[in-house]
C-alpha cells in the first residue's frame, strides 16, 4: 500500500518531496503535498523524514 499525507497535519516543509527517490512527491493547495500512489514505491523515505509525522501507510 503506498505511503499517504495527512492534508491536515501537513505543514508544506517540503522535507518529504527532496527526499523521494521517484519524485512523487508534488504540492498542492496551501502548500500542502500530495503523494502519487501510483508512483510511490513505498521505501518510506519520505515518512521517515517528516517532522510532524503526517505520513504513514
Amino acid at each position: 500500500m503506498a505511503y499517504r499525507i495527512n492534508a491536515d497535519d501537513c505543514i508544506g516543509c517540503g522535507a518529504c518531496e527532496d527526499v523521494c527517490p521517484v519524485d512523487c512527491i508534488s504540492e498542492v493547495d496551501d502548500s500542502k503535498r500530495l503523494i502519487d500512489e501510483n508512483a510511490c514505491i513505498e521505501c518510506g523515505a519520505c515518512a521517515d523524514v517528516c517532522p510532524v509525522d503526517c505520513i504513514d501507510n
